[in-house]
């Protein structure tokens, strides 16, 4: 599957049903409990992982992604208060978890404009095996 482009709902949970996120989704809770979360992505990635899986043990304060620039102030996405990457730091969030399959270059944009001078944290929702990281940085 890794040299399979995923694009559809159902790559998306073959993939996740590949890598068991559901035990990961597990392990994330326990290790974030209490820790305010921000996901990063709402694309149709994101909306499989909500749709297919219960992300309500996470502490999960708002989506946040560029299609909601401009959003209305009460609005909402899949139940989740939404924002723009400028307000990430105003939520004061204590980690942004990258909800979206190829995340390297959202993390370098992260950190060299809306996060600079910051110290919040980023990591990816999925972990990629290195050799996939890799690829995306290169291609």
């Amino acid at each position: 599957m890794e040299n399979k482009e995923l694009n559809t709902a159902s790559d998306f949970i073959e993939y996740l049903e590949k890598i068991n996120f559901s035990k990961h989704l597990k392990k994330i809770e326990k290790k974030l409990k209490n820790k305010k979360i921000i996901l990063y992505g709402a694309g149709s990635f994101f909306q499989t992982l909500a749709d297919k899986y219960d992300l309500s043990g996470l502490n999960i304060i708002a989506i946040a992604d560029r299609r909601f620039i401009n959003h209305a102030k009460d609005e909402t996405f899949y139940g989740y208060k939404v924002c723009e990457p400028d307000e990430l730091v105003q939520l004061k969030p204590d980690i942004i978890l990258l909800s979206m399959l190829k995340y390297v270059h959202i993390i370098e944009h992260l950190e060299e404009t809306v996060l600079k001078n910051h110290t919040i944290k980023m990591k990816p929702l999925i972990n990629k095996p290195f050799i996939e990281v890799w690829k995306e940085i290169w291609n």
